[in-house]
């Protein structure tokens, strides 16, 4: 068992990254996991573009979610514990890192991707963003 932070002394004492926690880890998979059912529904219903609407649709959520964790790492840094104000300008960045993608994703897929099914695209759109909320309830 590892020992409490308060416990180590601050040599010691350091921050894991965001993508080898198990709630990140777990919330991405669960995201890929229901892109791909969403897909595979549109894809019997509706056919080749309605698989590729929602492979897209729930792709941009699970980068955005990378991108968070990657940027949410890269702001905390691996080195010692970080203040409060560090930590929530680091989630603030982080945040604002997944925003970006995610409107850059929905324009990009909207504007290019002419046969875009709209259903299958936002089903799974929806779907992954209610799955990364599910990362609170992961335990570590």
């Amino acid at each position: 068992m590892p020992e409490p932070l308060e416990a180590l002394p601050a040599s010691r004492a350091r921050l894991i990254s965001p993508l080898k926690t198990k709630p990140i880890r777990t919330v991405l998979r669960w995201q890929l996991i229901a892109t791909v059912a969403v897909a595979a529904i549109s894809g019997v219903a509706v056919g080749w573009h309605g698989t590729l609407s929602a492979l897209l649709g729930g792709l941009i959520n699970v980068a955005a979610g990378f991108v968070y964790a990657l940027l949410l790492g890269l702001g905390l840094g691996t080195v010692g514990i970080p203040s409060a104000g560090t930590s929530l300008l680091a989630m603030v960045r982080a945040e604002a890192g997944k925003i970006l993608l995610i409107v850059g994703g929905l324009w990009l897929v909207l504007t290019l991707y002419t046969q875009v099914v709209p259903m299958a695209f936002f089903s799974a759109f929806v779907i992954t963003v209610v799955v990364f909320s599910m990362a609170f309830f992961v335990r570590d």
